[in-house]
């Protein structure tokens, strides 16, 4: 029996993905560095510090140095602060979450996020639904997305094994990592890439909207896999 489903953040809980985006290529354009939109949409799920060395990598022939990694992201932070000037919740997650909470599910969030109002805006817009020793951020991890660890480390915070855990993803290195750590995945294709991205990184299921995941009558299926 299925006893927690597993929420990746951005993109999932929040509509912030167009402004990560924003925020990213506001700061790199400032260091010299270029790269286009849809690289962070199949990069998203990756902590920080790994998105940046990759963008340095493509530029410069380089790794960045950790110097560089924590200057960047700091920037890059503090411009999504300035651009994120509404909630941005997804349409459908709190009804989601409603469902799953109903069902008498544990929530979790499992996310590369690092941003420093993460805990506080979770804590304002789904008051009740998270809790602070049950989540996964880039902080937590070694490795990140599409790596199993941050998922391994779900599993053991929550005390579950991977069959009684469920994953909604709609990140394609999200979905990599949930699935490399055995868990069954959902994806909702809140994003611009084409749904054969989401399922060739291994999604067991696609709905194109948290609204539409919140609407379908599948949960009784889903809790009795």
């Amino acid at each position: 029996m299925i006893k927690i489903v597993f929420f990746d953040m951005d993109g999932v809980l929040y509509d912030s993905m167009p402004i990560h985006v924003q925020a990213y290529a506001d700061t790199l354009s400032k260091w010299g560095l270029k790269a286009e939109p849809e690289d962070f949409y199949r990069m998203e799920g990756r902590t920080g510090s790994s998105t940046i060395d990759i963008v340095i990598n493509r530029n410069w022939g380089r790794g960045a140095t950790e110097e560089e990694k924590t200057t960047i992201y700091a920037q890059k932070a503090q411009r999504f602060v300035e651009l994120n000037t509404t909630s941005n919740l997804m349409p459908g997650a709190l009804d989601v979450l409603e469902k799953v909470k109903q069902l008498g599910l544990k929530r979790m969030v499992v996310t590369g996020s690092g941003q420093p109002t993460l805990f506080n805006n979770l804590d304002t817009h789904f008051p009740g639904f998270f809790k602070h020793d049950l989540m996964v951020t880039a902080y937590d991890v070694k490795y990140g997305k599409p790596h199993p660890e941050p998922y391994l480390m779900g599993l053991k915070k929550a005390n579950v094994k991977p069959e009684e855990a469920i994953v909604i993803e709609n990140a394609p290195l999200g979905i990599e990592s949930a699935v490399a750590a055995g868990i069954y995945t959902i994806a909702v294709n809140t994003g611009p890439l084409p749904e054969e991205v989401l399922l060739k990184a291994g999604a067991h299921i696609i709905f194109p909207s948290m609204k539409a995941l919140a609407e379908a009558d599948v949960w009784e299926e889903l809790l009795l896999r």
